[in-house]
């Protein structure tokens, strides 16, 4: 399947890193949808459909590491790039351990958020 095709889910609570996230995505020709909770993804159609998770650590009530907790328990292997402003070494170790992608503090560069995202795509 042509990584064109395969569709990137965003979720951050905050509209702008959402918007921002999503132009970049489609001006490196690749399809995104945003959610700005956990819950609204889990909610959606396309909870089990995506190829590629974007997700901030920190959510209000599910936490993104909570999120990646709950995909691996109904066992989904989807691919997962944490994005945080406000992440420490244990969160990182903890979301690198349950198979994260990366790690990525904020502000971070977009040009290895792509990388890894082409990189999660391959998976």
């Amino acid at each position: 399947m042509d990584q064109r095709s395969k569709l990137i889910a965003i979720i951050d609570d905050d509209e702008a890193m959402q918007d921002s996230l999503r132009d970049l995505m489609e001006a490196a020709g690749l399809s995104a949808r945003c959610f700005g909770s956990t819950e609204e993804f889990l909610k959606s159609d396309l909870h089990g459909k995506a190829a590629c998770l974007i997700l901030d650590v920190r959510m209000p009530k599910m936490s993104g590491l909570e999120l990646q907790a709950k995909l691996k328990e109904e066992g989904s292997n989807l691919p997962i790039i944490f994005i945080t402003a406000h992440g420490d070494a244990r969160m990182r170790i903890q979301a690198m351990r349950r198979g994260a992608v990366e790690f990525l503090a904020k502000p971070f560069d977009h040009r290895l958020l792509l990388k890894r995202v082409h990189t999660a795509l391959d998976m």
